[in-house]
């Protein structure tokens, strides 16, 4: 028999580690989305990891904006964007405070709630697509800029947490390049920094960058 995964918090110090060390260790952990309408947990299969003022692909590459500040806080806190006029994306804050190291958390299986994330997924064709991408799952649980900066390291009734679930071994974890990321931060060489779990359905497909034409 299968032991059901672990619903503890994620501590502080979890993240509180280089970018590199969190990113791969967050698939199979669970977040948790609590809406008026009731909860809605994911387990994460697919994450990409930024590394600040070391990172060309990271917003925080060239210091601290209004819309980064939260990279810059302390770690185990939600970073939310708004991206092409239309989308918000997640991350997870790491490293120490002042580090501006963040983990993208690009795909889930949805493995509660799955009625509540359909709602907000009409094109979604199956479950497995609810959450496969990083646009779709922020959109699955229902996810803006207002949670930004919200601590996913507490307990009790709070819109984000993050639980302990059950962690992906090793031998089961893939790496590569990150997805529609441009220049020398898209490259696979030196950043393969996209990790997922290996033959996992919710995964989103790998798509190199293609730059934007401007509207004549």
């Amino acid at each position: 028999m299968i032991a059901p995964p672990d619903r503890t918090p994620l501590p502080r110090d979890f993240f509180d580690r280089p970018v590199l060390e969190v990113a791969p260790d967050l698939l199979g952990r669970i977040l948790v989305r609590t809406t008026p309408d009731g909860p809605i947990a994911l387990r994460l299969t697919e994450v990409e990891a930024y590394d600040g003022p070391n990172d060309p692909g990271s917003h925080a590459y060239r210091g601290r904006t209004a819309r980064n500040a939260v990279m810059f806080g302390p770690p185990g806190h939600v970073y939310v964007y708004f991206t092409y006029g239309m989308w918000h994306c997640m991350n997870l804050v790491c490293g120490p405070e002042g580090r501006a190291s963040a983990v993208l958390l690009r795909a889930g299986e949805v493995v509660e709630g799955a009625e509540l994330a359909r709602r907000r997924r009409l094109s979604a064709r199956n479950d497995k697509e609810l959450a496969k991408g990083p646009a779709r799952l922020a959109t699955a649980l229902e996810v803006d800029r207002a949670l930004d900066g919200t601590d996913a390291c507490t307990s009790g009734d709070t819109p984000l947490r993050m639980l302990t679930g059950t962690p992906v071994p090793t031998g089961q974890v893939r790496s590569g390049p990150r997805t529609g990321v441009a220049g020398e931060g898209g490259s696979g060489d030196l950043h393969p920094w996209r990790f997922w779990v290996a033959d996992d359905p919710t995964v989103s497909p790998y798509r190199a960058h293609v730059p934007r034409r401007r509207r004549s």
